[in-house]
């Protein structure tokens, strides 16, 4: 699935529902003043500061965020430090570099709150030189095609937007605190029946340096770490898909 639709009557509009945007945030003060004004006014941006050492946190709630420090480092404990500090009802995940946009997550909560799916993940569409180096696309493929492999899901991203219903997230029970938790997400929702979509999103280069598939070796490393979940044998979320 890919695009999204205008609401309208009888259509849930996604700027005045509840949401709690997870911002997993590591070294990234130079990109928090674009990424947050990009939120919806009525949304709340959650960033959580993995121990940065150029004062995001401080950059973040000067700007409004609710900022929360979690000091064990990995990008799976930073994103579920975020929705443990979530209350709404949907709940939404954004990198915190500026290579993504947040002000297109109302369109993935729309499908999410219309009942039309109930995971949405942002397909990566690079826009510009050096926005997608070809060693991470090459491990994204690969990822793509084994999880393909292991749940059925035809999907071509593992993208780090996403959006979702924070309870039913919660049920999922997910564990891995590194670079396999968005993996882990997809995989645990796809055992327990949840129906989930892509959405095209336009994909920028980052401000900074990726901690993550910044070079081959951290993109086979995070390819190889995540072999571990796809192993994982089915965990299905209490009362199956219980995302609707």
């Amino acid at each position: 699935m890919s695009g999204s639709g205008g609401y309208g009557e009888g259509v849930t509009d996604p700027t005045t529902t509840t949401v709690d945007v997870v911002l997993p945030c590591l070294d990234e003060a130079r990109a928090l003043p674009w990424v947050l004004e990009r939120i919806p006014p009525t949304w709340r941006a959650i960033v959580v500061d993995n121990g940065s050492s150029d004062a995001s946190g401080a950059v973040a709630s000067a700007l409004g965020a609710t900022v929360v420090y979690q000091p064990e480092r990995g990008f799976g404990a930073a994103c579920h430090a975020g929705l443990l500090a979530a209350e709404a009802e949907f709940v939404c995940f954004c990198d915190c570099d500026a290579s993504l946009d947040p002000g297109m997550l109302p369109s993935f909560v729309q499908e999410v709150a219309d009942g039309r799916t109930d995971l949405v993940l942002g397909r990566r569409r690079p826009q510009g030189r050096g926005a997608w180096p070809v060693h991470a696309r090459a491990g994204n493929l690969a990822l793509s095609r084994m999880v393909r492999r292991r749940t059925g899901l035809r999907l071509h991203d593992l993208g780090p937007m996403r959006a979702c219903r924070r309870e039913p997230m919660l049920g999922l029970g997910l564990t891995d605190r590194r670079s396999g938790y968005p993996l882990q997400m997809v995989v645990r929702a796809a055992d327990a029946g949840w129906r989930v979509s892509e959405v095209d999103v336009p994909y920028r280069p980052r401000a900074g340096k990726s901690k993550v598939t910044g070079t081959w070796r951290g993109t086979w490393q995070a390819v190889h770490d995540m072999r571990s979940v796809l192993s994982e044998l089915p965990v299905p979320a209490p009362g199956g898909a219980g995302a609707r």
